[in-house]
């Protein structure tokens, strides 16, 4: 195995097993997605709610939370590469108060193994923006499960050349602590 695959998990470990319990992880996700060039993705995510609430009308209420994730690339096609992601983004949630909807939506930083998905979708650099915006519902007794879309997109945002970025359509199941 090559220390690119090893660096990706044993750095979201370290970096989960060394937070203290006031700031205990209060949910974790899985996300099942495809992207451009069919690149497929699977991710794994731990959260941590900034457990504030701000009104932004009468029937809606904004919060976030802070996401470490650990996601796999596969890609297809000629020349093509399978890396790791790990991503540490700040996610902005509004929410209706008489419903289980929500809205969200975020930019965050993500260190990729690999510059290269295949041979025609480069990078340009390891260091990478990656942003979404997405809906889902919360489910279950106390809104434990959530169910929810995300359209992300990841790029170096012209920092590097070249930047060809990449766009993933993502399901995502979450459970809340």
């Amino acid at each position: 195995m090559s220390r690119a695959a090893l660096f990706a998990p044993t750095a979201l470990l370290i970096g989960l097993t060394a937070t203290s319990a006031a700031h205990a992880i209060s949910g974790a996700s899985a996300e099942l997605g495809m992207g451009d060039d069919s690149t497929q993705l699977v991710r794994i995510a731990a959260r941590w709610d900034w457990n504030k609430h701000w009104a932004v009308s009468d029937n809606w209420i904004a919060s976030g939370f802070w996401e470490a994730s650990l996601g796999h690339w596969r890609g297809d096609g000629v020349d093509s590469n399978n890396l790791w992601d790990i991503g540490f983004t700040p996610v902005f949630r509004l929410r209706s108060g008489v419903s289980r909807f929500y809205l969200e939506g975020a930019i965050g930083a993500h260190f990729l193994s690999k510059t290269r998905i295949n041979n025609v979708r480069a990078l340009g650099s390891s260091f990478q923006f990656g942003d979404h915006v997405g809906f889902g519902w919360n489910i279950g007794d106390k809104d434990r499960y959530e169910l929810g879309y995300r359209f992300q997109h990841v790029s170096n945002a012209d920092l590097a050349d070249p930047n060809d970025g990449i766009n993933f359509h993502s399901i995502r199941l979450g459970y809340n602590y």
